[in-house]
């Protein structure tokens, strides 16, 4: 009996070490050592060095003279992430899509009553995506040029450069980051706001 109970205690001890300790610590070296950035969060520095946000998660746009993300249902709270759930038939999810685009039409009058892509109205799965679809984009250029005095020619041309293709080509659909296209548009364009 006690062979079986020390045999059992070393493959344990050995499978804790391997799988607990060994694994682990491999992983996150090679993730330093191949990917350093993408190993510490994909974050983005300002001018002066401070982190102002990574590329992974969403962020609260408010103003005018910026490009917005998605709608979040947890304000971009990274400590509450998770979708609604409200299925297709919800009365709650019709309202909320009402809300969204009642809202959208105040601010951006022009809007008003448009086919608007679905990622402008709707939240993701995480309620943190970073990114927004080209044509989400492309309706923003209008009110961001107005609000920082730039032809919208200008602004259409940014917004082109930083759409990024499919994964490998094939997996995912085109997108933007709102907070490198924010970036971007700061130092090319500083907003008078």
């Amino acid at each position: 009996m006690r062979d079986i109970l020390t045999g059992a205690l070393r493959a344990s001890l050995v499978t804790l070490v391997l799988c607990g300790l060994a694994y682990p610590l491999a992983l996150v070296g090679l993730g330093q050592w191949l990917l350093p950035g993408q190993a510490n969060g994909s974050l983005v520095r300002g001018a002066d060095g401070t982190v102002v946000g990574s590329r992974l998660i969403g962020q609260s746009w408010t103003g005018p003279q910026w490009f917005h993300g998605r709608p979040s249902a947890n304000a971009y709270d990274g400590a509450n992430s998770g979708a609604t759930n409200f299925g297709p038939a919800s009365r709650q999810l019709a309202e909320r899509l009402d809300a969204n685009r009642r809202a959208l039409a105040e601010s951006e009058p022009a809007l008003r009553g448009a086919r608007l892509p679905a990622d402008m109205l709707t939240a993701s799965g995480s309620g943190l995506d970073p990114d927004i679809s080209p044509a989400n984009a492309a309706l923003q250029v209008a009110r961001v040029a107005r609000a920082r005095g730039v032809p919208e020619a200008d602004i259409a041309a940014l917004v082109e450069k930083h759409i990024a293709g499919r994964s490998l080509g094939v997996f995912g659909e085109p997108c933007v980051n709102v907070l490198s296209l924010n970036i971007a548009l700061q130092e090319a364009y500083p907003s008078r706001q």
